[in-house]
């Protein structure tokens, strides 16, 4: 018997059928953009052959006003289509539906071809969109009814438009971006006039047997945003124009509320979703933060909605549903939801993959064939490089043992699962200490490894990891609250109330956060997380936001000082669309982030510093306790004394490259090596 009955009933929509009620939601992946139709073929057919019931594309342009970015990809013309019916024709052939998103990005367009409801620049974009006017309004409309016509004749199932995250149909319905005083602004009646006219106009050309999903924004998170009874309002006139399924959007994207990342609570707005729920007769997807069988199933069992919406998840595992069925959830690859190699990837413009799944968007690439001639293989190191290598390489046949100093697997990951926010790597972990069950990886724990064991392999990889790198400092030795980073996460160590962080890299953002929050984390109390960020019901508020913005001091005892030598934003360089959010987190428990630092003696008092070049405004901070988090260097220890001619050995992860803490390279190094051997 299946565990999660409500996710494998099936959905009859009358003159189609979905086989689950688990939806692969849209992503940018760059796929589209390079036109290697095979590769992006490959991508969605394999998650077809996983099972999923229905997948949705990432978001394709009507037009180039509408492209998210010059090149970027659109649905407009006969050769469109051909290359399209590859995708179509594959998934298909593997009993899965797919429908194309038609996304119009209005402000949101990287391109001075931008066009708006109103000239209002968005503060994500450097450009000033062109005012529509009723012609360029027709333009718009027509041009998007037409891809739906061509996604039909490409051979896709349906087609979803994108009305939410604050693109071009959504910047129609809110006085916020639409300031116009004719027939498409002023009241909401004119302002919904825009995606009802679309949805008509593209029901009357496709005919009836064809899907069309509307994605509608159920809670704006922008000041001045879509009041609640607004949201029932335009639910209804979709419904009436002729959709046959509403998609929750959640948040635009210039919100300043985090809605995917991983310090938000799971499934944080399904609460929202299950408000809309009963006030509309067609299906309602729930979606965000939403990445188990477990939880979707009780998305599903609470009424919240009637299908489940998860991306990301799809990415870390394209057998998620099939998995899900044959009950083996313990086996599906967890997304952590860290935007790492996903979103953030997205938006330096390169190609997107899967910090847990490097073979996600590689799929023609990066393949993992079962090996004729099983290897005896050692691996020294069972951090995240060390353990990708040792699963991926047992998945393919060979025989490994997997050798570990300390007392369990994880090397760093252990450090970012007591990070608050960062609990899904507590999921990572388990799913890792499975596989090694699973797979009988020889796993041998608390043990230094010497020469002698090493004996009678076949290939030897040493994946041992990185150490905190120490910095001189005047005073250093006389300081008796001077620690490393690893030495805070050990718990064996006084820290006081007055910290000064040095290094706010990765690293030093995640210790002040374990630092400030006292043990507190509001990812595990959906309660304190919308207090926190202020995010209220929308039928108490416009947008479902505080202008306020939430709670200033979130609970911090501690008066900690965040210092950096680079002269820049502290965090400029963490996660593209992450980094944000760790600041603010840190503003909020009025953590003092400093740059420019020069680090000039620790003295009994506690550290002197200067600013700049000339080293100038000289301040002692009176601290109790120094912590370095200064980067790292590259455990090389073991290979002066483990690794000789007789030993045939590979370097991979922080033992070959140091940097940043970067588990994502670490993953992506152990399974390409796996994938040669």
């Amino acid at each position: 018997m299946n565990s999660y009955p409500n996710i494998f009933r099936k959905l009859d929509l009358g003159f189609t059928e979905l086989k689950n009620r688990i939806i692969m939601g849209s992503m940018h992946t760059g796929l589209e953009e390079i036109g290697d139709w095979k590769r992006i073929s490959e991508f969605y057919a394999s998650r077809a052959r996983g099972q999923v019931a229905l997948i949705i594309t990432g978001g394709i342009g009507p037009n180039k006003e509408g492209s998210v970015l010059p090149g970027a990809a659109m649905m407009s013309n006969e050769k469109d289509v051909k290359n399209h019916m590859i995708s179509t024709k594959a998934v298909h052939e593997e009993g899965s539906k797919i429908v194309m998103q038609i996304l119009h990005a209005g402000r949101y367009a990287y391109n001075d071809k931008a066009v708006a409801p109103s000239p209002l620049k968005a503060p994500i974009s450097p450009f000033i969109p062109k005012e529509l006017d009723e012609e360029g309004i027709e333009k718009q409309i027509s041009d998007i009814v037409q891809s739906a016509y061509l996604a039909k004749c490409a051979g896709y199932d349906g087609v979803e438009i994108m009305g939410s995250e604050g693109y071009l149909i959504n910047q129609f319905l809110v006085s916020h971006t639409n300031r116009r005083e004719d027939n498409w602004g002023g009241s909401y009646e004119n302002r919904i006039r825009f995606p009802v006219e679309i949805v008509k106009r593209i029901r009357k050309k496709v005919g009836t047997n064809f899907l069309l999903i509307y994605r509608l924004s159920i809670i704006d998170l922008i000041p001045n945003g879509s009041s609640w009874d607004e949201v029932v309002l335009l639910a209804k006139a979709i419904e009436k124009a002729g959709a046959n399924i509403i998609n929750s959007g959640i948040g635009w994207h210039e919100a300043r509320i985090p809605t995917i990342a991983t310090s938000v609570p799971k499934k944080a707005f399904s609460w929202v979703t299950k408000k809309l729920y009963g006030q509309v007769s067609i299906p309602i997807i729930a979606s965000n933060r939403i990445n188990s069988p477990e939880l979707a199933e009780s998305v599903l069992a609470d009424k919240c909605a009637d299908l489940v919406s998860m991306a990301r998840p799809f990415l870390a595992d394209s057998e998620f549903v099939k998995k899900a069925s044959e009950n083996k959830s313990n086996e599906i690859v967890p997304c952590i939801a860290c935007n790492q190699a996903c979103l953030d990837h997205t938006f330096s413009m390169k190609l997107t993959s899967c910090l847990v799944n490097p073979r996600a968007c590689r799929e023609t690439e990066l393949k993992y064939e079962k090996v004729i001639l099983p290897k005896k293989i050692a691996v020294v190191g069972a951090g995240p490089a060390g353990i990708s290598f040792s699963i991926t390489a047992a998945q393919r046949g060979h025989l490994v043992s997997l050798f570990e100093e300390k007392d369990e697997i994880g090397g760093q990951l252990n450090f970012a699962k007591k990070i608050p926010g960062k609990e899904e790597f507590y999921g990572l972990l388990d799913y890792y200490i499975n596989e090694v069950k699973r797979l009988k990886i020889d796993l041998i724990t608390n043990h230094k490894v010497k020469h002698s064991d090493l004996i009678g392999f076949d290939e030897v990889v040493v994946a041992t990891g990185v150490l905190p790198r120490k910095i001189d400092i005047d005073g250093y030795n006389n300081f008796n609250g001077v620690y490393d980073y690893q030495q805070i996460f050990s718990n064996k160590v006084s820290i006081g109330n007055r910290i000064a962080i040095i290094g706010a890299g990765g690293i030093g953002f995640d210790v002040a956060e374990y630092l400030s929050s006292s043990g507190i984390s509001p990812t595990l109390d959906i309660n304190k997380w919308m207090k926190k960020w202020g995010v209220i019901d929308p039928e108490n508020e416009r947008g479902g936001v505080l202008l306020s913005g939430g709670i200033k001091d979130f609970e911090c005892s501690k008066e900690i000082f965040l210092l950096q030598r680079k002269n820049e934003k502290p965090g400029k360089r963490l996660g593209k669309t992450t980094g944000w959010i760790h600041r603010k987190s840190l503003e909020k428990k009025n953590v003092k982030m400093l740059s420019g630092v020069n680090y000039e003696k620790i003295t009994p008092e506690g550290l002197l510093i200067s600013f700049g070049e000339e080293k100038s405004d000289l301040q002692l901070l009176k601290v109790d306790t120094i912590i370095i988090c200064a980067g790292q260097i590259s455990e090389l220890s073991l290979i002066k004394t483990i690794c000789t001619k007789s030993v045939k050995y590979h370097v991979i992860g922080g033992a070959k490259k140091a940097n940043e803490l970067d588990a994502k390279s670490a993953i992506d190094e152990g399974c390409r090596l796996a994938a040669q051997l």
